[in-house]
């Protein structure tokens, strides 16, 4: 039972990853200079935030806690390539024999704690749900997501803590927003709850935040 919950959530994973491959390839060069709703970041520097994360992750999963494999990198001359090649290397690390019995070492969220593989990939699968929703409202596309993977996703985001650290520079999500049934975006009610509780506004466009 465990080993099967376990090998879940590396599809699952695995679902977002490519669910943002496919949006990400949709972007031209017009767009990114467009604003998202990480308050920061147009969609240039937030391609770049996402292809950091999936080398960091991927070196956490062979044990590798050196921040500097979480370092931004240049987009380069094609940015979806430089993002599908980025997400490749991450879900060929998660793919790997046994990686949710390792321990994860991830600076970027407490530096010197390991985590259990499970967590820490659930920790990647809210984060790529909710960046695929990122580009996609960007973008003004639609992203189809499976129900299994936005049930998953509303557990990790339900027990993410909230309170004053959210605030803090490099919080990885803001407050929580209010959220109401049909209020939202592309994706439906459960992808809008999710990421209004992971500080996004469901309701967020780019001349409308």
């Amino acid at each position: 039972m465990h080993t099967n919950i376990s090998a879940g959530i590396v599809a699952l994973d695995a679902q977002a990853v490519r669910a943002s491959i496919d949006l990400v390839a949709r972007v031209t060069e017009r767009d990114l200079a467009r604003p998202t709703p990480c308050v920061d970041w147009t969609l240039h520097g937030l391609l770049r935030h996402m292809i950091a994360q999936h080398h960091g992750f991927a070196a956490a999963a062979a044990g590798d806690g050196d921040l500097a494999n979480w370092m931004l990198r240049p987009l380069g001359a094609d940015p979806a390539a430089a993002y599908r090649a980025a997400a490749g290397t991450v879900l060929g690390a998660f793919a790997a024999d046994g990686v949710v019995e390792r321990e994860f070492p991830l600076p970027e969220l407490r530096l010197g704690q390991l985590f259990p593989g499970r967590q820490a990939i659930s920790f990647h699968l809210v984060d790529y749900v909710v960046h695929a929703w990122d580009v996609a409202v960007t973008l003004g596309a639609p992203v189809e997501l499976d129900p299994a993977l936005l049930d998953a996703a509303l557990r990790v985001a339900r027990a993410v803590p909230g309170g004053g650290f959210r605030l803090e520079p490099g919080a990885a999500f803001g407050p929580a927003v209010e959220w109401s049934p049909g209020a939202g975006g592309p994706g439906g009610s459960r992808l809008d709850q999710i990421v209004a509780l992971l500080g996004r506004s469901p309701g967020w466009r780019p001349d409308r935040p």
